[in-house]
Parts: structure tokens; C-alpha cells; sequence
């Protein structure tokens, strides 16, 4: 196993891969916020159903971390000027960011979710506090990702001074802390702060760590493949007895920074790696153009979600087990058709994301 650090300050070798397993983890996160309804709403629904929608959450939990991960292949490997990183990274997020969170909370008064009052002070509070904490549910990934962007600028100067021992020593701190700081491992807890080694900035080292990596391991891909499937074993098995046991549903083997989501990512970050996918030119070119508009496809999916439930398409038109891909299939094409619109109109063309 050897450590390719000498061509670090290029694209990372057969961009292809990386374009398609963000294709792939866009389409999860659909999957995710179409199931997640039928996931909580548990009491309401046959455990047969029930069950459905935690194997396909299950399925696509690496979705969020798998981001992080490409974004850590992509720009630690690159060295920046302060300003130009922050200005070019931050404007074409922030204006997007912007223009979508006010949409969201357009529909939101459209839909009669803000109590307003005759002080205009306070109404105005009111919509500058959806703009701090997050207009909808699934904005709360724009603001992780300002967060990490402010620090990539320092992490990449440590990233690519780092020898492979170092980057293994964080990972392993990285990947303990989280390990301790789960209840079931909590009496092995200490008093000494390791605060710096915890959140997504692993998922940053990590995803430029297995890019950069060459591994000669014979059947890596299939290794990377079954240790996906059972880890997603366990988290279904583990969350439907937490659910029998507690009689409620709990997110304990969902949570995205933690052992089992973290060997879930990185295993679905090495099998795209290592899957040779060979595509015709029409379809090649299909999914390069998706893969553009992938940001903007986030931002806009959860409103075509909306308005699916709103029309009363969701997972209850029929069984689950194709309801839920079907919907989300067609959330993710129409989201797609809708930024892909919007980016030739020249006056919002820049805000689509």
C-alpha cells in the first residue's frame, strides 16, 4: 500500500468516479428525506412498512458524510490564496444559500407556519432568525459546509505537509473519540479534551485520505462492498430493537458522526473508487451535467417534496418497497429539469447553486 502525495496538486486521478458517487449521494439524500416521513411516523404505519423505510435509510445514510468526504479530496490537495478561496467558495454558496432560503420561507408564510403580529420589529426578528438557524430542514448542510469551508484554507496547509503516519495518527484520534463518546463505550471516557479531533472535519482527512491512497489489495471492491452491506445490517437490526425495546424511534445508529455511519461512508466511498463504471457518451454526458447542478439540486429537491406531499404523492400511494424510489426518482429529475431551467435565465441563473 503506497501513499500518492506527488500529484496532490492536481485533480485527483479519474474525476469520473468522484462525479458519480456525488450523483449517487444526491440521489440518496432524496431517498432519505422521501423515507424519513415513514420512518417517524411509525405508529401510524404496519412494522412491515416500517421496516421498509429503515432498510432504505439504512441505505443511504452515508449520503451527508460522502459529501464531506468529496469535498475534502477536491480542495485539500490544492494549495489557496486566503482571500481568493474564500471569495470564490463562499459567493457561490452564500448567494445561492440566500435566494433558497427565502423561497423556503416565502412558502412557510405562504403555508401559515409564522404567528406575525402588528409589531413590525418582532416580525422582522422573526424571518432574520430562519435566516441564522435554517429556513428548512435540510439547509442545516449549507451551514456545515460555510463552517468547513472557513477551515479548509488551514487544514489543507496540514493535509498536504502530513505524512501518511500523521494523517493515520488524526484519523485513528478521529475515529476513537468518536468511538468513546457513544454511550455504550462511555465508561471509557477521560477528563482529557479531545474536542479538536471530533465532528466533520474527519470526513474531511478521510475522504482525501482514501482518494489519495493506492491500495493493492486483491478484491478491495468486494471487501468495500460487503462491509457496506453488513454495517447497513446492523444499523437496520439495531434501530428496529431500539424501536421494539423503547417503543419510539431513535436516531442512536443514524447519527452521522459516529462509528457506524463513519465505516458506512468510507466503504461507499472505496467501492466507487474501485467499481469501473463504463458509460456511453450520451449517458456520460448526462451525468456530467447532473453532477454540475448537484448543489442546486439539494436546495430545490426538498421543496419538490413538499409539493409531492402537498398533492398527496408520498410513500402511501402504494407498497413502500417502489413508492418510496419511484418518488424520489421523480423529486430528484424534476429538481434537476428546475435548476437546469433556471441556470439559462440571466438573472437568477447564478443563484441556482
Amino acid at each position: 500500500m503506497t501513499f500518492n502525495q506527488d500529484n496532490t496538486q492536481d485533480t485527483p486521478q479519474n474525476i469520473t468516479w468522484i462525479n458519480n458517487l456525488r450523483l449517487i449521494a444526491m440521489f440518496a439524500v432524496v431517498i432519505l428525506h422521501t423515507a424519513s416521513p415513514l420512518l417517524f411516523y411509525h405508529k401510524g404505519n404496519s412494522m412491515k412498512d416500517w421496516l421498509v423505510a429503515d432498510i432504505y435509510n439504512a441505505l443511504v445514510r452515508f449520503a451527508v458524510p460522502v459529501f464531506v468526504m468529496i469535498t475534502g479530496a477536491l480542495l485539500l490537495h490544492r494549495d489557496y490564496e486566503l482571500g481568493d478561496f474564500l471569495k470564490k467558495r463562499l459567493s457561490r454558496l452564500i448567494l445561492p444559500f440566500l435566494f433558497w432560503s427565502t423561497v423556503y420561507i416565502l412558502y412557510r408564510c405562504y403555508n401559515e407556519e409564522f404567528v406575525f403580529t402588528d409589531d413590525i420589529w418582532a416580525n422582522t426578528k422573526l424571518i432574520l432568525l430562519q435566516f441564522q438557524t435554517g429556513a428548512y430542514y435540510h439547509l442545516w448542510y449549507v451551514y456545515l459546509l460555510i463552517g468547513l469551508y472557513l477551515f479548509i484554507p488551514i487544514l489543507g496547509k496540514f493535509v498536504r505537509h502530513a505524512s501518511e503516519k500523521e494523517l493515520l495518527y488524526f484519523l485513528c484520534i478521529w475515529f476513537l473519540t468518536v468511538l468513546i463518546s457513544k454511550p455504550y463505550l462511555s465508561s471509557f471516557d477521560t477528563a482529557i479534551d479531545l474536542h479538536n479531533f471530533t465532528g466533520y472535519i474527519g470526513y474531511l482527512i478521510l475522504g482525501y485520505y482514501l482518494t489519495y491512497k493506492n491500495f493493492h489489495i486483491r478484491g478491495l471492491v468486494y471487501i468495500a462492498a460487503a462491509t457496506f452491506l453488513v454495517t447497513a445490517l446492523i444499523i437496520i437490526a439495531g434501530t428496529h430493537y431500539l424501536l421494539l425495546k423503547n417503543h419510539e424511534i431513535s436516531t442512536f445508529f443514524y447519527e452521522p458522526i459516529s462509528p457506524f455511519i463513519i465505516l458506512l461512508s468510507a466503504s461507499a466511498f472505496l467501492t466507487a473508487k474501485h467499481t469501473v463504471v463504463r458509460l456511453s457518451p450520451a449517458l456520460n454526458k448526462i451525468a456530467q451535467n447532473a453532477g454540475k447542478f448537484t448543489l442546486g439540486i439539494y436546495f430545490s429537491h426538498a421543496l419538490i417534496l413538499t409539493l409531492f406531499d402537498l398533492t398527496d404523492i408520498n410513500y402511501t400511494i402504494f407498497n413502500p418497497i417502489f413508492s418510496i424510489p419511484v418518488i424520489a426518482l421523480s423529486c430528484f429529475l424534476l429538481s434537476w429539469l428546475l435548476v437546469y431551467i433556471m441556470s439559462k435565465i440571466p438573472f437568477i441563473k447564478h443563484l441556482v447553486g
